[in-house]
This record gives structure tokens, C-alpha cells and sequence, in this order.
């Protein structure tokens, strides 16, 4: 007898009696990935970035200095953040190994280093905050290291993650479904819809759900997207929850987007919706660390600087930082 899905709401868009979908099908047919795998083999792809690795570094990284005061937010490469507000520091999908991999020998390797010091008292987390179970945003190396240093941390995840955590000794998990929110510490954390799925290995595809999250304080509004393909639901989100005074937004691991535009929003994608969202201070993430589509490793980089250019959209809130860098979040 196959797996039931123990969360089925059949008055919910997005459940499924055997897991979870997205509220717009993907496109994709049985050799789709394939063909994907072959052309990016036959064109060697993804390139270098212009300049080559150590020159990428050099531009795009430095270690996190975390002598700021205040509310703000530190991207730590990839869709890692650290976000504080009210004096409260939570971390998003901390990867902070040398693979997006279950394996230590394969896999997609870390091409910039790793801009937290967890040795550090001030880098551990109150909160860990989860979006999905891939790789690339659930790591169960830098987990461990976190319960390690900090066990009492809170854990918030998507439905049907909760079990992932408790296996690993991680009791403290708050599991929220689309919608749902949940009052703590005097933040308010909502779980929001995304366009993606998920699996860890070949038996669990859409077992548990994807989502971003609204993190509230009295002052601040903030929307870690998490790992999203473009949607207008996407536009919902501040329209249910409010305005948003901040946002991470991601831009990259897009090409080609034959295959890729059902899974990550493209730099064009995201200053529309960036736009639609009534644009708020953000910042660029899902790039800069591992290779997981056949862009380069700055293209994003170069294509959102394009795209809010074709947009007229200059000198805007939304620009690259640097991996490590901080960016403080104003009061209301």
C-alpha cells in the first residue's frame, strides 16, 4: 500500500492524498531532465565567472562582521541569512558545508567560503528557519553543529518536515502550513506560498511541503522567499499579510529556462516581482556559492543589474551585496 499524505485537506489547492503540489502544474516530460544533463555536459557548462574563481571571491565575498547593532540582515551566500529583529537572530536554510550533497565525495560543491564564524558566540541562532528539504537549503552537517552549540534553538519548517528534526534529536518545532502562523518571542512568523516541490531521495518526491516565510516584529515586515519559480500568488502575500518593508528575493540557478523556469525565478522575474510587491529594500539571493544550473556563477549579477535597468529601475533598493555583507533595517 503506496504512502498517504497524514496532513490531505481536500479543501486545500495545494494537497494532494499523496503529498503536496504546487497551485500551477510543471510543464516538464519524462526526458526533460535528461536532455538538461546531456547539453550541459556537451557545452561544459556552467563557465567560470569573468575573472575566473579567485577573482569572484575577491569581489563578492567577505567574512560577516557582526559588530552591527540593531535590526538588520546578513546574507551568508546562497539562500542563507542571517535576519535580527527585536534582538532576536534567526537563521534561514543554513548551508554551511563544503557540498549540496548527501554524499561528501559528490555533488555540487561550495565555490566561495563559508562567511560565518559558528565558533563565534554572537553567530548562533535563536531560530532556524526552513523552506524545503533539498540539499542546498536543508543540511544536516550544519544542523548538527547548530544543536551542538545552541540546543535549545527554535526550528520552524513547512508541513511535513517536523519528523526530519525530531529523528535528529531536534525537539523544538514549530511545522506550519501555508497560511499558518505562529506568535513567538514577539515575532510573528507566517508560512507562505512558494512554486517549487521537494525530495531528498528517489522514494519522497512532494512528501513535505515548500514555502517562504513572513517574519514580523513591531517594526519590521520581512519575507524570506525561500527557493520559488515566478507565480502571481507570489503577489498575495503582501496583499494577506501586509506591507513589506524588506525581502529576499532570489535570482539565480535559472538556465537554461526551458527547464528551469518551473523551479527558480530569473533576475527578470524577480524585479517584476520585486515591482508587484510595492518595492521594498532587498536582497538578492539563491547565488553565489554552488553551481546548480548552467548560468555562471556572477551572472545573475549582471542579468538583474540588466533587468532593473530595462526597467527603468536604477539606483533602486534592490542591488547585489556581498556575500557576508550587512544591510541594516529601518524602523517604521
Amino acid at each position: 500500500m503506496g504512502w498517504k499524505n497524514p496532513w490531505y485537506n481536500p479543501l486545500l489547492a495545494h494537497h494532494r492524498p499523496q503529498g503536496f503540489a504546487n497551485f500551477e502544474p510543471g510543464q516538464h516530460g519524462p526526458g526533460d531532465a535528461r536532455r538538461w544533463h546531456r547539453e550541459r555536459r556537451e557545452q561544459k557548462l556552467p563557465a567560470p565567472p569573468q575573472g575566473g574563481y579567485a577573482q569572484f571571491i575577491e569581489n563578492w565575498w567577505q567574512p560577516a562582521d557582526l559588530s552591527h547593532q540593531g535590526d538588520g540582515v546578513w546574507w551568508l551566500g546562497h539562500a542563507a541569512l542571517m535576519l535580527r529583529l527585536n534582538g532576536i537572530t534567526l537563521l534561514t536554510d543554513p548551508v554551511f558545508s563544503r557540498r549540496a550533497s548527501p554524499f561528501s565525495f559528490y555533488g555540487p560543491e561550495r565555490k566561495t567560503p563559508v562567511a560565518l564564524d559558528l565558533s563565534c558566540p554572537e553567530a548562533l541562532p535563536d531560530a532556524v528557519v526552513i523552506s524545503h528539504n533539498h540539499y542546498d537549503h536543508l543540511d544536516s552537517r550544519t544542523l548538527r553543529r547548530l544543536r551542538h552549540r545552541c540546543a535549545e534553538m527554535q526550528i520552524f519548517v513547512p508541513l511535513g518536515l517536523k519528523r526530519w528534526f525530531v529523528q535528529r534529536g531536534m525537539k523544538n518545532v514549530f511545522e506550519l502550513d501555508w497560511w499558518q502562523s505562529v506568535r513567538w518571542r514577539g515575532l510573528t512568523l507566517t508560512c507562505v506560498p512558494a512554486r517549487h516541490w521537494s525530495m531528498r531521495t528517489p522514494w519522497d518526491r512532494n512528501r513535505s511541503l515548500w514555502c517562504g516565510w513572513v517574519i514580523e516584529s513591531d517594526n519590521q515586515r520581512f519575507w524570506f522567499s525561500g527557493d520559488t519559480a515566478w507565480m502571481p500568488e507570489l503577489l498575495e502575500i503582501p496583499r494577506r499579510v501586509g506591507p513589506l518593508d524588506a525581502a529576499a528575493l532570489p535570482i539565480g540557478a535559472y538556465a537554461p529556462r526551458w527547464f528551469m523556469s518551473t523551479h527558480h525565478i530569473d533576475p527578470q522575474n524577480a524585479v517584476r516581482l520585486w515591482q508587484g510587491i510595492g518595492r521594498p529594500l532587498a536582497v538578492p539571493i539563491h547565488w553565489g556559492v554552488f553551481e546548480l544550473a548552467d548560468e555562471s556563477l556572477d551572472a545573475p549579477v549582471f542579468e538583474l543589474n540588466a533587468a532593473l535597468r530595462n526597467a527603468g529601475e536604477e539606483g533602486t533598493r534592490f542591488s547585489p551585496i556581498k556575500i557576508g555583507e550587512f544591510i541594516r533595517l529601518d524602523k517604521k
